[in-house]
């Protein structure tokens, strides 16, 4: 399938995420609001660097766009869905498939662009703005703190605070745009000088 970090065998995001995409079979890869608004700007040439990927949708567009995707997620089952329907699509050669926990893995090269549409660790966040090459496109969402008025088994560490992301953004980044979006999510576009 692609490439493995340590080993996850137990590791409870891994079981938790394995058995939501259980019967994901069928469905179908829709890609990210935030993938289709960062493909459509003007960007350099490079790879695209999709976080938490799940069977994403937003790698298959960038991968049909000709661009190098490298997708990272801690559910195997996930991967493999993509995986699938890579090769369905003819784009599988375009794709690295990195099974990781992303709290432990590092990007070793710079991005068009970085996508994070489902998952939020401030410390992996602030990990991953430097893979941004310059004039390149961030897109992140994330569950915000009133969320968990509906969810509040929701741990406060997995929300964003008041701002963010877009709050920690170096200085060298412009928000093109930051929203709420329903279900107690925020989307941010941003974009690198």
């Amino acid at each position: 399938m692609g490439e493995t970090q340590g080993e996850l065998g137990g590791h409870p995001d891994r079981l938790r995420w394995n058995a939501k995409y259980a019967d994901y079979e069928g469905r179908p890869f829709a890609p990210h609001p935030l993938a289709d608004a960062a493909l459509a700007m003007a960007l350099p040439a490079g790879p695209v660097l999709d976080l938490a990927c799940g069977p994403s949708g937003s790698a298959l567009l960038a991968a049909a766009d000709g661009r190098r995707v490298t997708a990272v997620d801690v559910s195997d089952v996930a991967l493999e869905l993509l995986d699938r329907e890579a090769r369905r699509r003819g784009v599988r050669d375009l794709l690295t498939l990195v099974h990781a926990d992303l709290e432990t893995w590092r990007a070793e090269t710079t991005f068009a662009v970085v996508l994070c549409t489902g998952f939020w660790d401030r410390a992996v966040f602030e990990g991953v703005v430097g893979a941004v090459m310059p004039a390149g496109a961030l897109g992140w969402e994330a569950f915000t703190m009133d969320a968990r008025n509906e969810r509040p088994r929701l741990p406060a560490e997995w929300c964003l605070e008041a701002g963010e992301p877009a709050s920690l953004l170096p200085g060298d980044f412009t928000v093109v745009r930051q929203e709420e979006v329903p279900g107690g999510k925020r989307r941010m576009l941003a974009r690198r000088a």
